[in-house]
């Protein structure tokens, strides 16, 4: 008998089982996050496979397929997103141009953390003038817009990839350096760096092999806020003709020349005008979410 009567409460219970696992996948993962680390994967796989999957190369001319619309807008199947005022393919053209803008994004956004990661452990380390220095340059370069920054250095010294990215690397240090001193000193009152300090390891040791570690989900979420601000900065200087130089195409770079055909051609700025708004969009949610995630403080 009372077999019988628990049978019905064990089915409902295993019943309930699939449901609770959904609404606690849902609830870990919702489905906007999801959708952006799927984005952010697909841009960067397409990114790396650019020069294989372009169906013409970005510089190739066809003036005799000038302004061609896209597929299902009066085009070709020959010309997905159709072609520009020269006659290159949009398509093509894309794809080269998020290889280039996320490669350049990628690479300042590592050397921002670099820099922002040995600035603020000197000033952690080094107490007086030192920590000084560093603190005055950190207000300095916040309280200065980068974009007039970089328009002065580019104006003055001219434009290649190399230096491009070494400027943009410059976008954001700042914030990497205020986070990295202030939980280093943090880290520093704590038992376990100064318990590895007493074992006559060195400082630099402590900080790279230790500290480090403890700290670096935290950058990770402060790296993901500078990353789409790197391709927006990039973007905005492209567009204003001082980013990226031809022949080399960015997205920007494509903004700033579609801009001209906005009432005649408008695909040619809005294929790549979309690819960045969904892009920093997506990098900023997925930072937002990594940051509830990885920030103890926040569960």
């Amino acid at each position: 008998m009372n077999t019988t009567e628990k049978l019905p409460a064990m089915a409902i219970v295993t019943h309930s089982l699939p449901t609770l696992s959904r609404r606690y996948f849902w609830q870990e993962y919702p489905p906007l996050v999801v959708l952006s680390i799927a984005w952010i994967l697909g841009i960067f796989i397409v990114a790396a496979l650019a020069d294989l999957i372009a169906p013409y190369a970005y510089t190739a001319l066809d003036l005799k397929a000038r302004l061609q619309p896209p597929v299902g807008f009066g085009g070709s199947v020959r010309h997905l997103l159709g072609t520009d005022e020269l006659g290159r393919d949009v398509l093509s053209r894309l794809l080269t141009s998020v290889q280039v803008s996320l490669l350049i994004a990628f690479a300042s956004t590592l050397l921002s953390a670099a820099i922002g990661l040995i600035l603020g452990f000197l000033a952690a380390h080094f107490k007086g003038w030192i920590e000084q220095i560093v603190l005055t340059l950190i207000d300095f370069q916040a309280s200065i817009p980068f974009m007039i920054i970089a328009l002065a250095v580019l104006a003055f010294f001219g434009n290649t990839l190399v230096l491009f990215i070494c400027l943009m690397g410059c976008h954001g240090w700042e914030r990497s350096a205020r986070i990295t001193r202030s939980l280093t000193i943090a880290a520093n009152e704590q038992g376990y760096a100064n318990a590895v300090h007493a074992l006559g390891a060195s400082s630099w040791r402590v900080y790279f092999r230790h500290i480090l570690p403890n700290i670096a989900s935290t950058l990770i979420v402060s790296m993901t806020l500078t990353f789409p601000e790197v391709i927006l900065l990039e973007s905005g200087l492209s567009f204003l003709g001082l980013g990226v130089q031809p022949p080399l195409t960015s997205l920007g770079n494509m903004v700033g020349y579609g801009r001209e055909y906005l009432q005649t051609a408008p695909w040619i700025l809005l294929a790549p005008s979309c690819v960045i708004v969904l892009t920093t969009f997506s990098i900023s949610l997925t930072g937002d979410w990594l940051r509830d995630r990885l920030d103890p403080t926040l569960r």
